[in-house]
């Protein structure tokens, strides 16, 4: 939004903002804030940064904690959501060094510019645009409980068809189950609100290709954005889901990015378009490729499908990412690629024809990714697929022209399938990561300290006991 100080306070003046919010960023994606008086933002904020525990950010020992957060200011915003006038600037980390401040390689934004850094200096491309779809449930009440005595949850959203029979206030027009897909109102009762996020997403300078109604009945939409470059597009996520959460919460209703919050229902990825360009022109268009995909698209494919289950570990990085990616619900659990084919992990849209939007979409992450290190990790994976010349069709990835639901036993043995759980997951990253330390991207360290806290995950989710353990076991 700014290039200056000077720009920033002048518009800090002119529409009296009174507060400058701070937005930084977790290991795990969470955002977290501090805010200082306007009068307080000064040039020695834009030098020396703001001090900060990082230790609580799940990044450094506590013996080594003190970094320093530096404003980015063509970030900043408005913020809808605060009752003082507040202007929002999201930034990057750096460790206290001599004789001047370092970037800290596991800061999440410091991690997807380097990886646009080596991007350039491959030669390849300069510029790798993306486009993530949004998917997520809206639901009126949510209560859960984790006690050693007491596992549950309990969710509703008055357009379930559960809610069919409720006695009081019921219109009807209800959802049926996996029957929501581009429902038109008064069956989509979200559509106003969708309208709403979508108006405060373009006031952010997030630009919207359409909303509709998701295939869940249960409350499931989705907002599909215009593309952007790597880092661009992973701050308009954290902005996207922020402005999502905190517009439902206006409107008495929650909202959540949980790959599945519904046994039964369809599930919410964070599907991603994608493709490169250089000097304007497009890199993955070719008229007589297959799908008119250019061999440096195929090779990008490859390497994507090569070290997707690598990839697995920062794009679905939930134990619950694994009960989204079943079959049966258009969550892709096959590594191939096709044209038009949802059952696929790499989807290329057979829509999009020009050569500036010749693109493929890779299906399987989800919100629940912390979306700096996950589109790093894909753009990672597809620069090695162009530098080893990775072909997906002679690895036997595809084309998979067909639906890979309907496959026999015999037939589906033969075809290579993502982790069924997280720690699979995890163990093929320990096995393959020499492609994300590439150029420096992603540092050993931060591989480390990521593989320890999701084993953390999944260790703490496998030993508690489950409700369906006692319907199951109970009574043997």
């Amino acid at each position: 939004m700014f290039k200056t100080l000077d720009e920033t306070l002048a518009f800090c003046k002119e529409k009296e903002i009174k507060m400058v919010d701070f937005m930084m960023l977790d290991l795990d994606g969470r955002w977290k804030h501090l805010t200082m008086p306007v009068e307080r933002f000064t040039a020695d904020t834009m030098k020396n940064g703001i001090g900060f525990d990082g230790s609580n950010y799940g990044y450094a020992p506590v013996e080594n904690s003190d970094m320093v957060f530096i404003p980015d200011l063509s970030t900043a915003y408005v913020d809808s959501f605060s009752e003082v006038k507040t202007l929002s600037v999201i930034g990057d980390v750096y460790v206290i060094s001599l004789p001047e401040n370092k970037r800290f390689d596991q800061c999440p934004r410091n991690v997807a510019t380097q990886a646009e850094r080596y991007l350039l200096s491959t030669g390849i491309a300069d510029e790798f645009r993306i486009g993530p779809e949004f998917e997520f449930h809206v639901f009126n009440y949510v209560s859960y409980s984790n006690m050693s005595y007491n596992t549950r949850f309990k969710v509703d959203t008055e357009p379930a068809e559960w809610n069919t029979g409720a006695e009081e206030f019921n219109l009807g027009y209800k959802l049926a189950k996996n029957n929501g897909y581009h429902a038109a109102p008064p069956l989509d009762k979200l559509n106003d609100f969708r309208s709403r996020v979508c108006m405060l997403f373009e006031q952010a300078g997030i630009a919207v290709k359409y909303h509709h109604h998701e295939v869940s009945g249960s409350g499931q939409i989705e907002i599909e954005v215009e593309f952007g470059g790597l880092r661009e597009m992973a701050d308009k996520t954290m902005l996207g889901k922020y402005i999502i959460k905190n517009r439902a919460i206006l409107e008495n209703k929650t909202a959540t990015f949980m790959p599945k919050p519904i046994y039964g229902e369809a599930g919410n990825g964070l599907h991603v378009h994608m493709h490169l360009f250089k000097e304007g022109k497009p890199l993955f268009y070719d008229a007589n490729g297959y799908s008119q995909l250019s061999e440096t698209a195929h090779h990008f494919i490859g390497g994507i499908l090569k070290h997707a289950k690598a990839l697995c570990a920062f794009t679905n990085p939930s134990t619950n990412s694994y009960k989204r990616l079943v079959p049966g619900y258009e969550a892709p659990v096959t590594i191939g690629y096709a044209t038009s084919n949802r059952s696929s992990v790499i989807r290329i849209p057979a829509y999009a024809k020009a050569p500036d939007q010749k693109r493929f979409e890779l299906r399987n992450p989800d919100g629940t990714c912390n979306p700096y290190y996950a589109y790093s990790a894909i753009l990672m994976a597809g620069i090695d697929g162009i530098k080893n010349k990775i072909n997906p069709e002679a690895e036997g990835y595809g084309p998979y022209d067909f639906n890979l639901y309907n496959l026999n036993d015999e037939e589906k043995a033969k075809i290579r399938s993502l982790p069924r759980t997280l720690d699979e997951a995890l163990d093929s990253l320990e096995s393959d990561k020499d492609f994300l330390t590439a150029g420096g991207v992603f540092s050993e360290k931060l591989i480390e300290i990521w593989i320890n806290k999701r084993r953390k995950d999944a260790l703490k989710y496998s030993l508690m006991p489950h409700p369906v353990e006692y319907e199951m076991y109970f009574d043997l």
